[in-house]
């Protein structure tokens, strides 16, 4: 009989965990170098490489490859054969890996788990609990998937009941552009279809722990539905060309990955999860030999890149002025040098708390002709600035948006994914302007922060508003000065330019 030790189970959870925050799945890295090498956009071509070239710095580096860690989501097949020797429930050894995984002090990892989701929001401060799903099976091993889900793309999963005689794909045409590009594209659209409504939502996040075999598949055919469904969908989600970053192009997904359940006559039940472009999970089984021995992909597997940033126009951050703005063009890329703030939901909603009594910011927080980047880094280790601090999505901040420019004096935003229109309203009322960072490329991001420091709100952790000194940052006109999109207006050329399906691309869904 197969006896498995506790802390070879807890140490496997933890080492996973450690692993997927620095290590891309290297068929991941693989079908996103071949979108890289085929991709036409500019812009998209670009967002591509700075994500190839993060994915091989973490990987060397040991360092998160987005600053937003991901709520752990593990799933467990116990064979029935075997025994434990341990005096904790599984769910509990579950936990106790995230805990250990998360606090590690050679590469601490963000807590971004909140208790009492509906009231107060505490962090519960080492990212515990996890999402376990468990299976009893036959057998005498433990099969375990591990996997850390993103915020911003766990945000756009979306759920429907169809009619039997509805189609799947003309769903997911129509919903796919409303998700906008909060859920950094290009990564693996995933879909669960049947069972009931919680049976369709687990299916569609086990599929998305599939390797990437899309390639694989359309040489050899379809054999069955779920096969002929991702050949089609896969071609024309891609013919939406929404592309990576929501910049317009012609990969908008690697893969699309498919698995049904029975499901009752009258209903039709369909689960769509898209995973982003910090796609992390780990497959290995115990079997009473010891913990998980984890083997890092070869260095080989990444490709040669070399990113210039040379074209792009540098902004002196602690010299702009509202007019120098003003000719900023949607698309166009900035290398940004100076100081700028910091700022995310919390931030900003305590802010507008203060403006409503009538009290003043904190001493030293003054926005006037400023910038402020929309993100919660991951704390630094060794001799680092900061950790990973990739952008969050900016649609959160929508609504907070006039206040921050008629109030405050605030000049411009940096986050990634698009705005709403009541946002853009308000940057073309105040002649402001949205730049966005490249989601999924965290690492790449702090290496241009230089200096960091607390200004307000140090009780708040990674919410708390930073000064970063910055050097060269990379960053993409989203919205001008003139209200002008990229995220609108990219998407159509491109989907006319691929030209195989005639469904315009919709706004996206701010309130998701």
């Amino acid at each position: 009989m197969t006896i498995i030790q506790q802390d070879d189970f807890i140490s496997s959870i933890a080492d996973a965990l450690q692993f997927i925050s620095y290590y891309h799945p290297a068929d991941f890295v693989q079908a996103m170098t071949k979108a890289w090498e085929m991709e036409e956009s500019p812009a998209a071509k670009d967002a591509i490489a700075q994500i190839l070239i993060n994915s091989r710095m973490c990987a060397l580096g040991h360092r998160p490859i987005c600053q937003d860690t991901g709520i752990v989501t593990v799933f467990l097949k116990i064979g029935m054969d075997i025994q434990w020797k341990t005096n904790l429930s599984i769910d509990n050894m579950v936990n106790e890996g995230v805990r250990r995984a998360y606090t590690n002090p050679e590469n601490i990892l963000r807590a971004s788990i909140v208790s009492d989701p509906a009231g107060s929001r505490k962090n519960t401060g080492d990212n515990t609990p996890a999402v376990i799903h468990t299976e009893v099976v036959p057998g005498n091993t433990i099969e375990v998937i591990v996997a850390a889900k993103g915020g911003g793309s766990e945000n756009k999963a979306k759920y429907t009941i169809l009619n039997p005689s509805d189609s799947i794909v003309d769903w997911v045409l129509e919903t796919m552009p409303t998700l906008g590009a909060g859920w950094c594209p290009p990564g693996v659209l995933s879909l669960g279809i049947g069972g009931t409504a919680e049976k369709a939502m687990i299916l569609a996040k086990q599929a998305m722990m599939d390797p990437i075999n899309i390639q694989e598949l359309k040489q050899k055919g379809p054999s069955n539905t779920a096969e002929e469904l991702r050949l089609e969908l896969y071609e024309k989600v891609n013919a939406l060309g929404i592309g990576a970053q929501g910049l317009g192009g012609l990969t908008t997904v690697l893969d699309v990955k498919v698995l049904d359940y029975p499901t009752h006559a009258a209903s039709k039940p369909v689960a769509l999860i898209p995973n982003c472009a910090a796609t992390r999970h780990l497959h290995f089984t115990l079997d009473g030999s010891g913990p998980a021995v984890l083997t890092p992909p070869s260095l080989d597997t990444w490709p040669e890149i070399k990113w210039d940033p040379g074209k792009s126009r540098q902004i002196n951050l602690d010299k702009i002025t509202p007019d120098d703005i003003l000719d900023w063009k949607p698309g166009e890329t900035l290398l940004l040098s100076g100081k700028l703030l910091t700022g995310r939901d919390a931030a900003h909603k305590r802010i507008a708390n203060l403006i409503d009594t009538g009290t003043p910011l904190p001493d030293g927080l003054n926005f006037k002709g400023r910038f402020i980047y929309y993100v919660g880094p991951v704390d630094p280790v060794r001799d680092e600035v900061v950790g990973p601090a990739g952008p969050t999505t900016a649609t959160r901040m929508d609504k907070f948006t006039d206040m921050m420019l008629e109030q405050t004096g605030l000049l411009g935003m940096i986050g990634k994914a698009e705005r709403g229109p009541a946002a853009i309203t308000s940057i073309k009322k105040h002649k402001s302007v949205y730049l966005i960072a490249t989601g999924g490329a965290a690492y790449l991001v702090s290496k241009a922060i230089r200096a960091s420091r607390i200004v307000a709100f140090e009780e708040m952790g990674m919410e708390a508003i930073y000064e970063f000194t910055v050097k060269d940052m990379p960053v993409t006109v989203a919205v001008d000065s003139n209200g002008t999109s990229v995220h609108q207006t990219a998407p159509l050329e491109w989907q006319k330019r691929i030209g195989k399906i005639p469904i315009e691309v919709r706004p996206p869904d701010t309130k998701s």
